[in-house]
């Protein structure tokens, strides 16, 4: 055994052990900080790539989402303003009914009149108001409502507009439309029963289209899901076995230090050579 006070193998050996299980401890320290095993590339590269595409895809998932809701929502607002003027062609049909009895004196048909005039009038406000998202779909301004179906981008679902203003090929109620006179209410009976029947017939398309927007975004929502499992499967910590490392760790820094502790009192042995 060779005795030197210039070169200690055993200090620089307990050294070399000891800076190993620190770097160990501060991997399993990291890991339990951020609760990642792969936080960043150094940890592994091939990995974190992976994870990085998956990130991505998430991302364009979040937006695809949002789109898909948006799209929903302008869509409920027009299903909402649809039944409304359904509801309102029917008090029309009956005040036109009533109208069109050839009994009635000149102070009840306008009464009639007037209460026929403000319902056809409500129409026009119902549908310039069923706005969401700078989008209405019953007043003629747009055609459809489009929102994003795929994450890259590339794929599109569309839902078709219904335009039930006055006027129109769908509410074929005039603007300037009365049942002041008994010919004028017969004939609007028949007018206002077209009207209503291709509201409830649009009605029954904007449902489907809302239908199709809840199935993508339910199925697009589950698509993320599992992609944030798999994800997490790549990247996450186990924090219980990260907890048991941690210990044994810590335990092993204990003794690299004890052991550079005794490695460096070795070269101490030389001075009872010299004693006499």
């Amino acid at each position: 055994m060779s005795f030197s006070v210039n070169t200690n193998a055993g200090a620089q050996v307990a050294l070399q052990y000891l800076n190993a299980t620190q770097g160990q401890l501060d991997k399993t320290q990291g890991a339990i900080n951020s609760g990642l095993k792969v936080a960043t590339a150094k940890d592994d590269g091939a990995i974190y790539a992976i994870a990085q595409n998956q990130r991505g895809a998430l991302a364009g998932f979040s937006s695809v989402i949002n789109s898909l809701n948006n799209g929903s929502s302008a869509i409920d607002t027009a299903l909402s303003a649809g039944q409304s003027i359904s509801d309102l062609l029917i008090q029309l049909k009956q005040k036109a009914l009533a109208a069109a009895d050839p009994s009635l004196d000149t102070a009840s048909r306008n009464a009639l009149n007037a209460n026929f005039t403000a319902l056809r009038d409500q129409i026009s406000t119902i549908v310039k108001n069923a706005v969401f998202n700078n989008f209405n779909l019953v007043d003629g301004s747009t055609t459809q409502v489009q929102a994003l179906a795929s994450a890259d981008g590339t794929r599109r679902i569309t839902t078709q507009a219904q335009n039930m203003k006055l006027s129109g090929s769908i509410v074929t109620i005039k603007t300037t439309s009365t049942v002041s006179t008994q010919a004028k209410a017969s004939a609007m009976i028949g007018v206002i029963q077209t009207s209503l029947t291709n509201v409830n017939s649009a009605l029954a398309k904007l449902s489907s289209g809302a239908a199709k927007f809840s199935i993508q975004a339910t199925f697009t929502q589950k698509l993320a899901d599992t992609l944030t499992t798999g994800l997490g499967n790549l990247v996450d910590a186990n924090m219980a076995q990260e907890s048991a490392r941690l210990q044994s760790l810590q335990v092993k820094q204990q003794l690299g230090v004890q052991a550079l502790a005794i490695a460096n009192q070795a070269p101490q042995t030389i001075l009872s050579l010299f004693r006499s």
